[in-house]
């Protein structure tokens, strides 16, 4: 591999390779993911499975979404399960000084 000398390049030539650097990078680990995809296709091939088969299971699952347990008022369609961020309207009615339990779903 050469010698690069960098303390004589300019700030250009600089962020230039290391612009080229970067690319080269990026090159190299898709490479190696191609070629780590290749020899994991044909080692599963070889005890009868595909990969996917294999890895079917480790799908990410969806999480059904929490029931509603508060709605609005005047907007019923407006609901919110009492998890995460609380919306704008509950927000707004808190500071007004209302209750959390007046917008319960009976």
């Amino acid at each position: 591999m050469a010698k690069v000398n960098l303390a004589k390049m300019s700030l250009d030539e600089l962020k230039k390779l290391r612009k080229d650097v970067d690319a080269a990078i990026v090159s190299a680990e898709n490479t190696a993911r191609k070629t780590a995809l290749a020899a994991a296709k044909e080692a599963v091939a070889k005890h009868g499975f595909s990969l996917e088969e294999l890895l079917g299971a480790a799908k990410p699952s969806k999480k059904a979404p929490k029931p509603a347990k508060y709605a609005h008022p005047e907007n019923p369609e407006q609901t919110w399960s009492g998890m995460g961020r609380q919306p704008k309207w509950i927000k707004e009615a808190l500071e007004a000084g209302k209750s959390l339990d007046g917008f319960l779903i009976k």
